[in-house]
């Protein structure tokens, strides 16, 4: 799919991000990196870019910046996407003119997207009631704890709510962000902006993986990288924990405790989240049956491969593939 016939589907291009005094640098300098950089690959359908502040004057940002935004709180009326990158503290109050602006941006038609702590300015405007959000994992308890009518996602990167839109941990941030180009631009473009961030495109799995998880020792990846990249290249096959444990040379209960301490998952969840991430590849860049993508990639059935995605996804192989695949003929 061409940028330009995803782009104009994207009435507003205007992306303001919110500047504050205390303002969390490096959750801003992911919006400005994502939508504030020039990219002339992209055409001229892509993202403006304005840095709106709540406050007069000069900014501090965490680390000793001082920044100076393009204006204020009236950069609100002419946006589409507003940004809230963290905010100064979860003991700070929200001013009520920010408050305001957000409210009438939103009755506007805005999309309004928070990174990490931001999720409490969006609460504290009243955005968020009665829909599910997220935020780091730490500031979890306080959230609900405040806003008990917030359907709290703990096990996300990020939620996506139409036009209110949330994320986990600081760096969850860059995740929410490539899925809005993503929905924005299409999975080409989404692909390309992380390319030039080396960064994965579309991170699997929740908060709780990236925080809880020991780093696996050197020699155990090492050991068993062969035999997970067969796997990842023949997910079409059966594996049982015998025949894994024989081609790792292992006893299979020395294999399970191994495997996990590598990968952090057991062999049937890993399995199971390689077969969906190569499903979901198939179904964003190629017009391949469902049915076919299933038996493919190790599934089987598109029944089982539809269980899988409502399970694990929260959607169907078809939903998914009118969001992010290409303008193709199914065959």
């Amino acid at each position: 799919m061409s940028n330009s016939s995803v782009a104009s589907r994207l009435e507003n291009p205007l992306v303001v991000a919110v500047a504050y005094d205390g303002l969390c640098t490096f959750e801003f300098g992911v919006v400005v990196e994502m939508f504030g950089l020039p990219r002339p690959e992209m055409g001229d359908d892509w993202y403006k870019f304005a840095v709106a502040s709540i406050e007069m004057g000069e900014l501090r940002a965490t680390g000793g910046v001082r920044i100076i935004a393009d204006g204020g709180l009236d950069l609100f009326d002419h946006a589409g996407t507003i940004i809230m990158p963290g905010w100064r503290g979860v003991e700070h109050s929200v001013p009520e003119s920010l408050v305001q602006a957000l409210r009438r941006a939103h009755d506007n038609g805005a999309r309004i997207l928070s990174i990490c702590s931001g999720v409490f300015v969006l609460a504290a405007a009243g955005l968020l009631s009665g829909r599910r959000a997220t935020t780091h994992w730490r500031y979890a308890d306080l959230l609900t704890e405040r806003y008990p009518d917030i359907e709290f996602a703990p096990n996300v990167l990020y939620v996506d709510e139409g036009n209110i839109l949330t994320s986990a941990g600081s760096a969850a941030g860059i995740d929410l962000c490539l899925h809005l180009i993503r929905r924005d631009f299409g999975t080409e473009a989404a692909n390309k902006v992380a390319r030039r961030l080396v960064v994965a495109p579309h991170r699997d799995g929740g908060q709780a993986q990236f925080v809880e998880r020991a780093v696996p020792a050197q020699h155990e990846g090492a050991r068993f990288s062969p035999l997970l990249e067969r796997m990842r290249k023949e997910l079409h096959h059966g594996y049982s924990i015998a025949a894994l444990a024989k081609a790792a040379g292992m006893s299979p209960r020395t294999f399970l405790r191994r495997f996990q301490a590598a990968t952090g998952l057991t062999p049937a969840k890993w399995l199971l989240s390689e077969r969906l991430a190569k499903a979901r590849e198939m179904l964003e860049s190629s017009s391949i049956s469902v049915e076919k993508i299933a038996k493919s990639t190790g599934f089987g059935t598109a029944a089982t491969l539809r269980h899988h995605f409502r399970q694990e996804l929260a959607t169907t192989p078809t939903a998914y593939r009118e969001m992010f695949g290409q303008e193709q003929e199914l065959l």
